[in-house]
């Protein structure tokens, strides 16, 4: 059974790209994943504070909710992140996560010298985001950063699930296509994790 952690990026509750992970979620759990939940509003996360006291052993000195999910990522096979676009960026709650991940590229590249692009993904991600505006270049910025993040977990970028022109609250449920999209994201990424 394949188990994946799902990280809930949005300041909304409700918001489009947490309906949207719902659905991916409700896919993973239909094909046999066991799915964590992790709402990042609910956890108290620091800003990395750039002090290197992951320098030691990898793992970051800031005690707050961040080191239960610093355990939580390593011990998954599979990630889905979810945040909508804030200026062309993932929002605050999932950045403040992935900064903190610092500790992680610490670990892998200074402290164990692994050569970068010299490694094989041993796990999969699934990052999921809308954006209010029809920009070209909408989801450039955030994937970058997210394909970095998913590094340090020694994950690849399996699969995206992007829309864009969603803004206030309940607009993806305009769109079940959209829905079932995700839905089915989250099932290839459990049947991709199982075999």
């Amino acid at each position: 059974m394949a188990k994946i952690l799902a990280i809930y990026g949005s300041p909304r509750r409700k918001g489009n790209t947490a309906t949207l992970l719902d659905h991916a979620v409700e896919g993973a759990v239909s094909d046999g994943a066991e799915v964590e939940k992790v709402i990042l509003r609910d956890c108290k996360i620091s800003p990395c504070l750039e002090i290197y006291g992951c320098k030691k052993d990898g793992r970051c000195v800031i005690q707050d909710d961040f080191q239960a999910l610093y355990d939580k990522m390593l011990e998954s096979q599979g990630l889905m992140l979810a945040s909508p676009i804030f200026f062309y960026s993932v929002s605050a709650l999932a950045k403040c996560l992935i900064d903190r991940c610092q500790s992680l590229w610490v670990k892998k590249y200074w402290i164990d010298k692994v050569s970068p692009g010299r490694w094989t993904a041993t796990r999969k991600g699934l990052f999921i985001s809308v954006g209010a505006t029809q920009g070209k270049k909408l989801f450039d910025g955030p994937l970058l950063t997210v394909k970095y993040f998913f590094d340090v977990l020694d994950m690849e970028l399996y699969r995206t699930v992007l829309f864009r022109g969603l803004d206030f609250e309940g607009d993806v449920l305009q769109h079940p296509e959209y829905l079932s999209a995700a839905r089915e994201a989250g099932q290839d990424l459990a049947r991709a994790l199982s075999r």
